[in-house]
């Protein structure tokens, strides 16, 4: 009985060290997780390489010159942020795919992936709706054609974006949005971009369970971060 009585001693003070060793392993990482996010949040500028005023400057200056063809705008646009960064940031080969988030459906092109930054071109011929997500960036929606309305709960009226302006969804925030019919932009994000991945894949599992378009974003965005990562750019 004395045996016993002193192996269950042993085996509970075993399995408390172990649990508090475990606790101070998890208190040590989420100290050092935290002060390294909370240095590099602080530092987030120096890692950008695209401009928010430029890109919706561009956007404009690519209507003006091609009026309503899409394409000619996209063009554009690519073109001069291949002079501007240079080719080896962008993705210039048009790799369409379906999006689905938030409950709305639209297609997009990646031009650019990182940690702290991506640029598409997002948007639909037929239109959409959807929650536009509570995201860890700051997002800029630039109308290159139709129109975009968002909501905020206590508002009466719509915001109306047309072609030409810029909806900025501030980090944290959240709106209700609508594309009543054809609509694209290009859609500038900066801050921390791989949070926002979640949202994007949770439709896939939750509705769509469209998985050869889960697989194509994945291995597009996937290839376009890594690449960025081998080249320093966070």
């Amino acid at each position: 009985m004395a045996s016993k009585s002193a192996n269950k001693k042993t085996s509970s003070c075993g399995c408390c060290c172990f649990s508090i060793r475990n606790l101070s392993f998890l208190a040590i990482f989420l100290a050092l997780f935290t002060a390294v996010y909370s240095f590099l949040d602080a530092r987030l500028e120096q890692f950008y390489i695209f401009d928010a005023e430029h890109l919706h400057e561009l956007s404009q200056r690519a209507i003006k010159t091609h009026g309503e063809d899409t394409r000619s705008i996209v063009n554009y646009i690519v073109s001069e942020l291949e002079e501007k960064v240079g080719p080896n940031y962008l993705s210039t080969e048009e790799e369409w795919v379906f999006n689905n988030a938030g409950g709305a459906m639209g297609a997009m092109y990646i031009i650019h992936a990182s940690i702290t930054e991506y640029l598409i071109v997002f948007g639909t011929a037929i239109g959409t709706e959807g929650h536009t997500g509570r995201h860890t960036a700051d997002d800029y929606f630039n109308i290159l054609s139709g129109t975009q309305l968002a909501y905020v709960p206590g508002s009466f009226e719509p915001e109306v974006y047309p072609a030409g302006s810029v909806h900025h969804l501030q980090r944290g925030q959240v709106k209700q949005y609508k594309m009543d019919s054809s609509c694209f932009a290009l859609e500038y994000a900066r801050g921390w971009i791989p949070p926002m991945l979640f949202f994007g894949y949770a439709d896939t599992f939750s509705s769509t369970l469209d998985f050869p378009t889960l697989w194509a974003t994945t291995r597009i965005t996937g290839r376009e971060m890594i690449s960025n990562l081998l080249r320093f750019k966070l």
